[in-house]
């Protein structure tokens, strides 16, 4: 990846993407985008004591982190973006997953199209 991106930590700033941003879910996640207050993009996850344990929680985070490290060099800065954890997250596969990450991206901010079309499916 070749830039860096931040952290949502606060659930100030979880709040306010979910109450000013756009969202969409897929089998696997939710995620919700807004625009960021800067100019580089910021990255939050999230998971409910829905999906299982804690250990359950963790694996399913886990996974959304790198599916968004996979995907994310593919968006276009300045959006705040939260990732939420489904139950289907921790035992859907892998390149599922990463597709369902690419197709939420698409519909929620702008993405720069020629990058999503020419990589094709990430298989972990």
């Amino acid at each position: 990846m070749n830039r860096s991106l931040g952290r949502l930590k606060r659930r100030a700033e979880f709040l306010r993407v979910a109450a000013q941003g756009r969202k969409f879910s897929t089998p696997g996640l939710v995620l919700q985008a807004a625009p960021a207050a800067g100019a580089d993009s910021r990255l939050g996850f999230t998971c409910s004591r829905k999906i299982g344990n804690a250990v359950a929680r963790n694996r399913a985070r886990r996974r959304l982190r790198e599916a968004a490290r996979k995907v994310m060099q593919d968006a276009a800065p300045g959006l705040d973006i939260v990732v939420i954890g489904r139950a289907e997250t921790v035992a859907r596969p892998f390149d599922l997953l990463i597709e369902d990450m690419r197709t939420a991206l698409k519909r929620v901010g702008p993405v720069k199209s020629d990058a999503l079309s020419a990589r094709g499916n990430d298989a972990p």
